[in-house]
């Protein structure tokens, strides 16, 4: 969220290093915490897909791409949901789960899957989960800004035109 945000220009490239140290220190932080608390009863929290690695690509660059153009609606369009927008992410977020849960995990957040991997050791297809959401994210944020109406257009009657002679 925090590259495709900067990439349209929502947020300053200048604080892009300090916020993505300060997600991936959290998140190994926070998986080193619970393994420490539950081992060796869970897992570590490692998503790998158990789908092929094209596919879980697919799934985590399409949710990533869903979460990332409802956040960009409801955070920087005003005329969006408003005082709904933490129910419309977090119904987001929950669809994308129900989703994609089974086949890839679901993570839609590099650092969420890049933490319990450090800590656990597990690296498998690391990669599907570092770059797929990174690409929907920006594609996903652009495509909301792209489509978002202008506030002329707003109330503005449709002008259709007609090709006949």
């Amino acid at each position: 969220m925090t590259i495709a945000f900067a990439a349209l220009r929502h947020f300053p490239w200048i604080q892009v290093p300090a916020y993505i140290a300060a997600q991936v220190s959290a998140s190994i932080c926070a998986s080193f915490a619970l393994k420490g608390v539950f081992h060796p009863f869970m897992s570590g929290g490692v998503t790998v897909p158990s789908v092929s690695t094209g596919q879980a690509f697919a799934l985590e660059f399409l949710i990533t791409f869903n979460l990332l153009f409802v956040v960009t609606a409801v955070a920087t369009d005003t005329r969006a949901v408003g005082e709904l927008a933490g129910i419309a992410v977090g119904a987001t977020v929950m669809l994308n789960i129900l989703v994609a849960g089974p086949s890839s995990g679901g993570s839609m957040n590099p650092v969420r899957t890049l933490g319990p991997a450090v800590a656990v050791g597990n690296y498998r297809e690391l990669w599907v989960y570092l770059v797929a959401p990174t690409l929907g994210a920006i594609v996903g944020a652009g495509t909301y800004t792209i489509v978002k109406l202008r506030d002329d257009e707003v109330g503005a009657p449709v002008q259709v035109r007609s090709f006949r002679r």
